[in-house]
């Protein structure tokens, strides 16, 4: 894509802090850090989210992101968020598939994205939900 910004960086066309990469995967530093450590792991081939990237892409990100989460052990975090996006609904900024890595570092404060409230939801509206989902599962 000649617009993505994320296609570019994998070209060489715009740098980047590089962690990690192989011949699906390309691995840095988001410039925009939410803590200490806070990396994107995306895949070569473009895909604009979870809907349209390739079974094999995928995987080869999750096992990328494996790698960089042991090796984010010399960070000494308490956890890492795996964050992923999918739309501009739920704030998806590059349309480009990405992973957040975020570690959540000793003695800084909690992440964000990983407090939410707890309610008890109606079960037969669950149910029904759930239904309605794998009826449509191919």
């Amino acid at each position: 894509m000649e617009e993505c910004i994320f296609c570019k960086i994998i070209k060489g066309e715009i740098p980047c802090f590089k962690v990690y990469e192989d011949e699906r995967v390309l691995a840095f530093e988001d410039i925009n850090p939410v803590s200490t450590g806070h990396t994107l792991v995306i895949p070569k081939r473009h895909a604009k989210d979870l809907w349209e990237i390739q079974g094999e892409d995928l995987a080869a990100v999750q096992l990328a992101s494996k790698k960089i989460i042991q090796a984010m052990r010399v960070l000494d975090p308490t956890g890492v968020a795996c964050v992923q996006l999918n739309g501009r609904g739920v704030n998806q900024v590059v349309m480009h598939y990405h992973l957040h890595l975020i570690p959540r570092i000793s003695g800084k404060p909690p992440l964000p994205i990983t407090g939410w409230e707890l309610r008890q939801g109606d079960l037969k509206e669950i149910k029904k939900t759930a239904d309605k989902i794998a009826s449509a599962i191919k």
